[in-house]
């Protein structure tokens, strides 16, 4: 015998409510992007880390910085006018060792945002009206390629032209082998337009990040009337393991770092990043008042 026949089915009951409470509500906040130092593992809220200028504060460790980065660092605020100068793709040897040079260079643009490894802007640091190239290691290595090497020998041109100070930022790995002897050739391009700017008498200066290698390091990179160094850069020419295989002896240790290049001369000053745009300026100060 069916013992529910005849029952009314149960009722539902409607859901309960949420009364709101009284007085200011709460709101959700969604938990910000937190970044790593690459050292010590302390962990920074992202914009809180840019604005340290990505220098970890536990311990010192400079991080790598794009190069509109470096210019918004160095010009004074509302200075700086990009220099968007003509650069197409090149390709002089067809070269493919899988992936077609001009796919890499569509790449490197599509993630950087630049059109070549190099940023030129004109600026004011502390008034004084220079023209900054900054190099962007995120865009194949920062290597010197030949529109690469074209866009440094412009800004020479422009500093010449308008009588601006010149102001470089190098991380580089170095020439570009995809285009071989062509990039090889921007060694001496590049140190064409330096030698314009020391016979206008204006005043170069030029800043090494981490890392700088190759032909950057072996031409523009250390022509400069000062040098200075983030510290804990590696600055060099070949790697320390090539050096090593062809000299048969051990390296001492700090090899090619900022610190031991200053304890043997090749240095003017290791500069921390928060001290970069005041230690230019007073370089800066002192050229101007010597003109």
């Amino acid at each position: 015998m069916d013992r529910t026949a005849g029952l009314m089915p149960a009722r539902r009951q409607p859901p309960l409510r949420r009364l709101q409470a009284p007085g200011p509500q709460l709101r959700p906040v969604s938990h910000a992007a937190t970044i790593a130092c690459a050292a010590c593992g302390r962990r920074y809220v992202a914009d809180r880390y840019a604005a340290e200028l990505n220098v970890c504060g536990g311990c010192g460790h400079h991080a790598r910085v794009g190069a509109v980065q470096r210019i918004e660092q160095l010009a004074d605020p509302g200075s700086a006018t990009s220099l968007r100068l003509e650069v197409a793709m090149r390709d002089p040897l067809q070269f493919d060792d899988g992936v077609p040079y001009t796919d890499r260079l569509e790449r490197a643009r599509e993630r950087t945002g630049l059109d070549e490894a190099f940023e030129i802007a004109t600026a004011a640091v502390s008034g004084v009206p220079v023209v900054l190239a900054c190099m962007d290691f995120d865009f194949l290595g920062g290597s010197l390629g030949s529109a690469a090497g074209e866009m440094f020998a412009e800004a020479c041109e422009c500093a010449v032209d308008e009588s601006r100070a010149l102001i470089s930022v190098c991380t580089s790995g170095g020439a570009r082998m995809q285009e071989g002897i062509a990039s090889l050739a921007q060694m001496a391009r590049c140190s064409a337009g330096v030698k314009a700017v020391s016979d206008a008498r204006l005043p170069y200066i030029s800043v090494l990040g981490d890392p700088c290698f190759g032909g950057v390091t072996a031409s523009f990179a250390v022509q400069a009337d000062v040098i200075l160094a983030e510290p804990g850069a590696r600055i060099g020419f070949a790697g320390g393991r090539v050096i090593e295989q062809a000299t048969h002896d051990k390296l001492p240790d700090g090899f090619q770092t900022a610190e031991f290049l200053l304890a043997h001369g090749m240095l003017d000053a290791v500069v921390d990043r928060r001290d970069l745009r005041p230690t230019i300026s007073r370089l800066l100060d002192l050229y101007t008042r010597a003109a």
